[in-house]
């Protein structure tokens, strides 16, 4: 079972961290093309909303799946915390806390990934609204 500290260390957090930059990565991204976009190139709407709306689904994504992930993490550490305690039959309660933490860790690194990437797509997708709603003004035509 000790494979299974190696995965929840490297993997699940490892992992975590990893969507975090992606994350991270997209929302610089799409920034940048929201304020350079000339908005009188795109004759309609749809075309419009589809190159602002390119790649704010894995920032979704990644937010509102990270605490998930995390979540895995943490079952995943309290799993072998009681395995030790079983395989062990006596343990000191410094091995137990060093699983817990590893448990808790892994939940954390979760939530810091969740939150700035809801956070970094509700903004994103505030801005595109704004966008939408300029052309809309400059073209003189309604939102369907």
């Amino acid at each position: 079972m000790d494979w299974l500290k190696e995965a929840v260390d490297y993997g699940i957090i490892w992992g975590l961290v990893f969507l975090s930059f992606i994350s991270v990565g997209i929302a610089i991204e799409r920034h940048l093309l929201y304020r350079h976009i000339n908005l009188e190139k795109f004759s309609d709407r749809k075309s419009l909303e589809m190159v602002l709306t390119r790649k704010l689904h894995l920032i979704a994504t990644i937010g509102s799946n990270a605490p998930y992930i995390g979540l895995l993490g943490t079952v995943c550490g309290i799993m072998l915390t009681f395995y030790s305690m079983g395989r062990d039959g006596f343990m000191d309660t410094g091995k137990i806390m060093v699983g817990l933490a590893l448990a808790l860790k892994a939940t954390a690194v979760g939530l810091c990934v969740a939150i700035p990437s809801i956070v970094l797509y509700n903004l994103l997708l505030r801005r595109v609204k704004v966008l939408m709603m300029n052309w809309e003004i400059r073209n003189g035509r309604e939102g369907v």
